[in-house]
């Protein structure tokens, strides 16, 4: 078995305490008993586990603006200067104002003196916590995720980045929805600028619009997701609709592949059927797994009822597409779902990780 897994336990420190949800503080679960449970299956499967390497932020500026980039590393420091934990009892930093693009459309774009108000410039909603060391933790996933990508790039057929927290919601300007830098974006650019003609494949119960806009108007990045339907009224709500293909040079190179409420192991399959065509189709010599396993029965975060088995198979339709494949863990917030379903999909996807 050559499936390799990388882990940091600096995925700690990212600890927001809370989110706000319609303007409700709620306790949130994008919280470090993940990492620890993706370490844990790793270590019980026997998968070879070994520490990221540090990589040239180049490979995160490929990807995101700099700006937004530089406000994550100082926003916290810059939270605290501004004294919202010890006057208004905040530590973490939350958005509540965005500038919407057409009110800002016919003027300047100007950086707001306000820090409250600078956490809305990047940010795309109020569930995105900034805590103090996110950015930290953030930096690390993609670590772990560029180090993955030189173990398959060295003639691993496979390896995990076990990571938190997630990124395909984050695009190039914006983060959100629980996802500050964009692994598997960032993996896919790093692929391709050492000569592999990448494809990314989303199964996360949500889309992926961060990973979509990144490469939206691309043809060398083929992006392909599995996720519930947004018109059933799920996150990202706005994006994920089967008509969005591409634009210009990315026209056709962009598949959203929705499933209804409650549709479950079959339509899985049926959907990475098609996307294996796909994938086929691009002529992709490797590819970016993001693995999202919240479409489980038990988690609350989508109205899927994909079972252990389901994602087991879900593993071998995967692994028989025989392409050197980088793995980024996304979703799954069930703590014993998220158990029992990563083992079931690693064990199947192990049995494929021999390079060709």
């Amino acid at each position: 078995m050559t499936l390799m897994a990388v882990w940091s336990p600096d995925h700690r420190l990212h600890q927001p305490a809370g989110e706000v949800w319609i303007g409700v503080p709620i306790e949130g679960d994008e919280t470090p008993p993940r990492g620890e449970v993706m370490r844990e299956v790793v270590v019980d499967l026997g998968i070879p586990l070994v520490d990221p390497e540090p990589h040239d932020p180049r490979s995160i500026h490929a990807v995101h603006d700099p700006g937004m980039v530089s406000y994550l590393a100082s926003a916290h420091n810059e939270w605290e200067a501004a004294g919202y934990p010890t006057e208004h009892g905040q530590d973490n930093v939350i958005a509540y104002a965005f500038p919407h693009p057409d009110a800002i459309a016919d003027v300047p774009r100007r950086w707001p003196e306000s820090r409250a108000a600078r956490a809305g410039v990047y940010c795309m909603d109020t569930t995105t916590a900034i805590s103090q060391g996110t950015y930290r933790a953030a930096v690390a996933a993609v670590d772990c995720s560029l180090t993955a990508a030189d173990l398959v790039l060295g003639g691993h057929g496979m390896a995990y980045a076990a990571v938190r927290p997630p990124g395909h919601h984050a695009g190039t300007t914006f983060f959100g929805g629980s996802c500050y830098l964009n692994n598997a974006a960032i993996t896919a650019q790093y692929l391709g600028d050492r000569g592999a003609k990448v494809a990314i494949l989303d199964i996360d119960a949500h889309h992926g619009n961060g990973t979509q806009q990144i490469f939206y108007s691309r043809s060398d990045v083929l992006y392909v997701s599995i996720h519930i339907d947004p018109a059933a009224g799920w996150f990202p709500h706005f994006l994920g609709f089967a008509d969005e293909t591409g634009t210009g040079p990315g026209r056709g190179v962009n598949l959203n592949l929705p499933l209804a409420a409650e549709e479950g192991d079959g339509q899985l399959h049926a959907a990475l059927e098609r996307a294996s065509g796909a994938i086929t189709g691009h002529g992709a010599d490797a590819l970016v797994l993001s693995m999202g396993l919240d479409m489980a029965t038990a988690d609350e975060n989508s109205p899927l009822n994909v079972t252990s088995g389901g994602f087991a198979v879900a593993g071998e339709i995967i692994g028989a597409l025989g392409l050197p494949t980088v793995i980024v863990q996304e979703g799954g917030y069930d703590l014993a779902s998220l158990r029992a379903d990563l083992t079931a999909t690693l064990s199947r996807l192990s049995d494929f990780g021999t390079p060709s």
